[in-house]
Parts: C-alpha cells; sequence; structure tokens
C-alpha cells in the first residue's frame, strides 16, 4: 500500500506536469495543499465518484480556485469521469479542465471559482442549504440530510472583503457542518505577505463565533486528521483549521517563495522536484497502486447504497415528504404550478391596484410562497424597504427548517451565499437590497449567470423615483449594466400584473438568475387583454395602439415610465397622431423571440420612434433607431422629492410630446 506521502506526490506530479504542458498556471497552492488535501478526501470526504450528484454528499469547494490542478487531480486519481486526456489538455480550449474550476464542466466540481473569497462564501451557502434542508425533511430515526461542507482557502480569499462578509454570518448562524481549511502559507502574487496583510486570522474567526485550530502542519498527514476529527465533533460552530504550508511543497529552488505561485515550474526543476520528493515517473504516469489507493468508487458505492437503504425506510415511514425532498432536488416545480400560478395572475388582473412594483413583488411572494416551499429569501438589512417578508416567513436563525435569512448588511456575501444555496440544491434563493447596490454585489451577480444558477434577485427604489435620498442612492446606470451581464434576465415592470408576470418567469427559469428592478413609489394598472397578458411573457408588447398597422410613431418605455408614455400617447392621438405605445419590462426576453413577433411590435417601417426610461440611455438607441430619441439621464440625480425629480429632469408627458414632435 503506498503511503500517504506518495499518495499526495500523485497530486503534486500532475499538477506541475500539466501545468507545464498547458505553458500557464499555478503549481503552488496544489503543491503546497496536496498533503491536506490527501487526509480530507481519502480519510474524511464522503463522496461517490460514480455518482457526482448523490443528494446526501458532502460538498468540497476550492476557494482559492487558481489551484485548479489540486481539484482535478483529486478528481481524476478518486475515480471521477475525468481521464487524463483532460489532465493533459489543461487549460486548452473546450477542456474539461479550464484554469480555474468551472461549474459544469468537470464531475464533482461543486462551484465555479476563481475571483476569491467567493468560494468560502458558496460553501457558506451550502451549509446553510444542508441544515435548512434537514430541517424541514429529517425526521426522528430518519436522518437523510446530514453532510459536511468543507472549503479550502487561502490568504488571497481571507482578504477579499466577501470573506469577512460571508464568515461573519457563517459564525453568528453557527454552522457546525461547515470545515474551513486555511492554506497559511504566507505567500501572494507579490511575496512574502507580512508586507500587506498582519491580520490575527485566528482572532478574527474567534469573534466571529468560529472553533478554530492553530498552527496545523500542513505538511504532517496526522496533525490534519486530528484536526479535521476535532472539528467534526464540534456541531454549534463553524470550524476554521490554519494549516502552516509551504508554497510550492517539493521545488528545491522555488518552494516557499512567490515565483511558483501562478508560473510553471520549468522541465529542469520539475526534473530536480522529482529526485526530490522520490517520484521517479514519468511525466502524466501514475502507477497502478497509487490509482488503487485513491479510487473512491467503492467506498463512495458502499456509503450511497447505505443511504438509499435510509431514504427507502424514509419513503416508506414518510412517503408525501420523500416524494417532495425528491422533486425539490430535482429542481421541478409542484405539478400544479401551472394552474395555480395563472389563477393568481388572473386575480392580480381583476384586482387592477394602483401599487408600488416593491408592494406587487411582496403580494407574488404571499401568492406564490405559499405553492413553493423550496422559496428561501433574505434580504441585506431591508427587508421593511424591500418588502421580502411574507406571511409565511419563518427564519433560519430562529428555526431550522425556516425559509429567510436575515443576511444583515451584505450586499457581495449574500448574492454568492445565495448562490452556494442554489448550487447546493432543494431551494430556490431570492435575495434582495436597493438597484443602487447591485454594485456591491456585482461579481456574484456575474457568477450566478456564468454557472446558469437560478437565483432571484429583487432590486428595489429602481430610479430617481426613489426620491430625497439622493444621487447616491439614485440608480442611473445600474439597469443597463445589468442588462449587459450575459444571461441575466432583468425585468423593469410598469404595474402589478407585469410584476407577477415577472415573478413566474423567473420562478420557472431554470438556466440562470433573473433581476427584478421595482419601483418606490406607485405605479397604475394598465388595463390589458388575453393577448397582451399573454405577451408580457415574451419581454415587449404592444399595450396601447392606434388601430393601424403603421403608427406614427412608437413609443417604448419600462417600469414608471410607462404611464408618462400612455399619458403621451393619449395627448398626441388628441393631436391627430396615430401613436402605439410598447411596455418592454424584458430586452432580454424580446430579443430572444422570432423576428416575426419582434416586427409586429416594433416594425422597421416605422422609425419615429421615442423611448422613455429614467437612467443612462446608453443601450436604448439599437430600439430607438438612427431616426428615433431617447429620453433617458445621462447625469447624477438630485436629492428631492420625487414627483419634483421627474418634472426636473424631463419625465414628463409633455416632454414625451415634445419629443416625438420633433421627430415626426
Amino acid at each position: 500500500m503506498p503511503s500517504r506521502r506518495e499518495l499526495a506526490n500523485a497530486i503534486r506530479a500532475l499538477s506541475m506536469d500539466a501545468i507545464q504542458k498547458a505553458k500557464s498556471g499555478h503549481p503552488g497552492a496544489p503543491m503546497g495543499m496536496a498533503d491536506i488535501a490527501e487526509v480530507l478526501w481519502n480519510d474524511f470526504l464522503q463522496h461517490n465518484p460514480a455518482n457526482p450528484n448523490w443528494p446526501n454528499r458532502d460538498r468540497f469547494v476550492l476557494s482559492n480556485g487558481h489551484g485548479s490542478m489540486l481539484l482535478y487531480s483529486l478528481l481524476h486519481l478518486s475515480g471521477y469521469d475525468l481521464p487524463i486526456s483532460e489532465i493533459k489538455n489543461f487549460r486548452q480550449l473546450h477542456a474539461r479542465t479550464p484554469g480555474h474550476p468551472e461549474y459544469g464542466y468537470a464531475p464533482g466540481v461543486e462551484t465555479t471559482t476563481g475571483p476569491l473569497g467567493q468560494g468560502i462564501a458558496n460553501a457558506v451557502g451550502m451549509a446553510i442549504a444542508e441544515r435548512t434542508l434537514a430541517g424541514q425533511f429529517n425526521r426522528p430515526g430518519h436522518t437523510i440530510i446530514d453532510h459536511h461542507t468543507y472549503v479550502f482557502l487561502g490568504d488571497g480569499c481571507m482578504m477579499e472583503g466577501i470573506s469577512h462578509e460571508a464568515c461573519s454570518l457563517a459564525g453568528t448562524l453557527q454552522l457546525g457542518k461547515l470545515i474551513a481549511l486555511y492554506d497559511d502559507n504566507g505567500i501572494s502574487i507579490d511575496g512574502e505577505v507580512e508586507g500587506w496583510f498582519t491580520d490575527n486570522t485566528p482572532m478574527r474567526f474567534r469573534s466571529y463565533g468560529w472553533h478554530v485550530l492553530e498552527n496545523v502542519d500542513g505538511h504532517d498527514a496526522e496533525a490534519v486528521r486530528k484536526a479535521i476529527a476535532e472539528a467534526q465533533t464540534v456541531t454549534d460552530r463553524p470550524s476554521l483549521i490554519c494549516c502552516k504550508t509551504i508554497i510550492g511543497w517539493g521545488s528545491p529552488n522555488k518552494q516557499g517563495k512567490e515565483v511558483c505561485h501562478g508560473s510553471p515550474l520549468g522541465d529542469a526543476e520539475i526534473a530536480l522536484t522529482r529526485e526530490t520528493i522520490g517520484w521517479p515517473h514519468p511525466a502524466f504516469e501514475v502507477p497502478a497502486e497509487i490509482y488503487a489507493g485513491w479510487d473512491a468508487k467503492a467506498k463512495g458505492g458502499k456509503r450511497e447504497k447505505e443511504w438509499n437503504e435510509r431514504f427507502a425506510a424514509y419513503r416508506s415511514a414518510y412517503p408525501e415528504l420523500a416524494a417532495e425532498l425528491s422533486r425539490r432536488l430535482n429542481g421541478a416545480l409542484p405539478a400544479d404550478w401551472p394552474q395555480k400560478a395563472a389563477a393568481f395572475i388572473e386575480g392580480i388582473n381583476a384586482k387592477a391596484e394602483k401599487v408600488a412594483t416593491r408592494k406587487a413583488s411582496q403580494i407574488c411572494l404571499n401568492g406564490f410562497g405559499p405553492l413553493l416551499p423550496e422559496l428561501i429569501g433574505g434580504s441585506a438589512d431591508l427587508a421593511g424597504s424591500n418588502l421580502t417578508l411574507w406571511s409565511g416567513c419563518k427564519g433560519i436563525q430562529e428555526e431550522a427548517g425556516g425559509n429567510y435569512v436575515y443576511y444583515g448588511v451584505r450586499e457581495f456575501g449574500m448574492a454568492a451565499i445565495a448562490n452556494g444555496i442554489a448550487l447546493h440544491g432543494g431551494f430556490i434563493p431570492y435575495t434582495a437590497t436597493f438597484l443602487i447596490f447591485s454594485e456591491y454585489a456585482r461579481n456574484a451577480l456575474r457568477m450566478a449567470a456564468l454557472m446558469r444558477q437560478q437565483s432571484i434577485y429583487v432590486f428595489t427604489h429602481d430610479s430617481i423615483g426613489l426620491g430625497e435620498d439622493g444621487p447616491t442612492h439614485q440608480p442611473i446606470e445600474q439597469a443597463a449594466t445589468l442588462r449587459l451581464i450575459p444571461n441575466m434576465s432583468v425585468w423593469r415592470p410598469c404595474d402589478g400584473l407585469e410584476t407577477a408576470v415577472a415573478w413566474k418567469v423567473a420562478l420557472e427559469r431554470k438556466t440562470g438568475p433573473t433581476s427584478l428592478l421595482l419601483s418606490r413609489q406607485n405605479l397604475p394598472h394598465q388595463p390589458r387583454n388575453a393577448e397582451q397578458i399573454a405577451n408580457i411573457a415574451r419581454g415587449g408588447y404592444t399595450l396601447l395602439d392606434c388601430g393601424c398597422a403603421k403608427p406614427d410613431a412608437i413609443l417604448i418605455a419600462t417600469g414608471s415610465e410607462v404611464e408618462l408614455a400612455v399619458a403621451a400617447a393619449r395627448e398626441l392621438t388628441e393631436k391627430g397622431k396615430k401613436i402605439r405605445v410598447v411596455s418592454m419590462p424584458s430586452t432580454d426576453l424580446f430579443d430572444r423571440q422570432d423576428e416575426g413577433y419582434r416586427q409586429s411590435v416594433l416594425p422597421d417601417s416605422v422609425q419615429a420612434r421615442v423611448v422613455v426610461e429614467a437612467g443612462v440611455t446608453g443601450g436604448w438607441h439599437r430600439y430607438a433607431g438612427c431616426k428615433g430619441k431617447v429620453v433617458g439621464l445621462d447625469r447624477f440625480g438630485e436629492s428631492a422629492p420625487a414627483e419634483e425629480l421627474f418634472k426636473y429632469f424631463g419625465f414628463t408627458a409633455e416632454n414625451v410630446v415634445k419629443t416625438v414632435e420633433e421627430i415626426l
């Protein structure tokens, strides 16, 4: 049987060889953390390489994702469907082994990491999901959801502000099944971190309420084993294991130095490293006995089989709960969802309320929430303004099986944690803050879109309409920049009905995140016929028409500005003009419609077009065309009551009429 060190050296060899072949990559972290990884994966990690989606597997997150060859080596060696050809293809086009771990490429990669600090935040979300799902479904004598979340992280993750946000909340929530292993090697890209990172990290985490083990020798397998075993016994706090390591361990001339952080070792140094660590095998060659020492398929299959037997007993005792858990883990909506969702939307239309769309969103949560127990919400300390609490909300801080997270003022952490909840499975997370503070969460939003995760963002106070808080809080460019994120679906509804449709579409969208941009101020209900209601889900539709195939002009608007467009159209109609009003709550959905439909709404034959939105004009000119105009706002706002601001900045029916007349 190979020694632990020999097993760990397989990681080192594969990592340095793959990085050298690719002529780029980060060998330092895989070589430095190989001993820690060997202990965790061979002695503790509950997983089944033959079924990477086993629901009760432990989750493993490599937060310091630049060390991706560590993860790829582990997956390959332990028996996942990641052959040596993919290790050789590291960092090449269409490889399953991209430069940073990417969710959906290689089996066993639980999340996309690389933007430092987000992996630990994702792990916090996974731990929240595990505990909450267990609280909702486990029953006495039937522990079905019961697994750990392990995360590796380095100095860079520790420096990033998001790690403070997420780890602070994790301590408050007492996430006892979250275990983080810190690669404390004292080196980052610029060299020894003592020049810019002198935090007392153990003290910091203790202040968060974590269980901390200090000065664990990361190259002593027994010390690492004892530390992880101790961490598992602490169930009322997350654990941080601070592992002292040497970056690039085994490289005689480069270990312990920043030079091995982000560059290949070089052929000569690799040859010396092979001699130093006692690895005489050629590049990419792993002896059969080493593979046998790593192979986790038999052990993983046995664990899953035992779990399946427990689940069968659970199904016998609690058939309805078992069926519901299976549905949620499979990501399916309830069988009666289409009928009940449609009935709710019909009721919203019949009610025809004048309501702020943030309030309409809360009404939707009260309507859809009872239908979807998988909803888990939260707000960045703005629940009373975002209106994300609904009648069935129960805080997970007070109740293990709750469905609401009080995130505190942690926008970035909140969004990244929600990504982890979505990745875990069993939930549809929604989070909330003011639209302006989407900027704080931006990279986590991008990661949700990149990973194609269903996360719903409630962004309220969507324009200068929030009023007196002034330009620091008034979003100007945020709607436009959210629309620029690939695979981010963005809705800016004009009334309660469009808000309800937006929520329904977001809840049904399984291929990416959705942003709902909602007003603070009340907006009137717009009357529609059945065809118009159906067309809301197409992203853009004719709301008010002139009864002819070719209008004199088309007004296009979103959100609170639809009301202005309708008022302007009526005034222009009284002047003898033929005007069409198009409501376009979701440009990305409209753009995905077939050309015939898009032409029926915005025919090329009508060049006189005016777009109205209280935000930057960039992005709207493709709808206005060369001869059209955009009534927008390409400067920051002012502090004043909303009605004064709209008038001051030209968001009035009078100004829209004037703009149309200028181009006719």
